[in-house]
């Protein structure tokens, strides 16, 4: 089991940015494929982004253009740099490794 905890959440302006990341205990990171949940309030979890073992990335539809994942494996860190967000951006951030997910970090966008 791997330990992860995000940090980078906060409150902003729309149009505004944040770089969320998310430090993993383990030592082998690097052969694991990452990801990034979201779960706004009353709704249900949103796969966000996701990156490979190998540095492919993938975003969801809803953030194309604006969200960027990238990993670092030398600091066991996974980021995820958000641009212009907007206020349906709110949510609780989760990074998930594995069977393993963070506790999560809140961003709140304010319109």
């Amino acid at each position: 089991q791997v330990q992860l905890v995000e940090s980078g959440g906060g409150l902003v302006q729309a149009g505004g940015s944040l770089r969320l990341s998310c430090v993993a205990s383990r030592i082998m990171f690097s052969g694991d494929d990452l990801y990034w949940y979201r779960q706004a309030l009353g709704k249900q979890l949103e796969l966000v982004a996701g990156i490979t073992s190998g540095g492919t990335s993938h975003v969801a539809d809803s953030v194309k253009g604006r969200f960027t994942v990238s990993r670092d494996n030398t600091k066991n860190t996974v980021y995820l740099q958000m641009n212009s967000l907007k206020p349906e951006d709110t949510a609780v951030y989760y990074c998930k490794v594995s069977s393993s997910w963070g506790q999560g970090t809140q961003v709140t966008v304010s319109s």
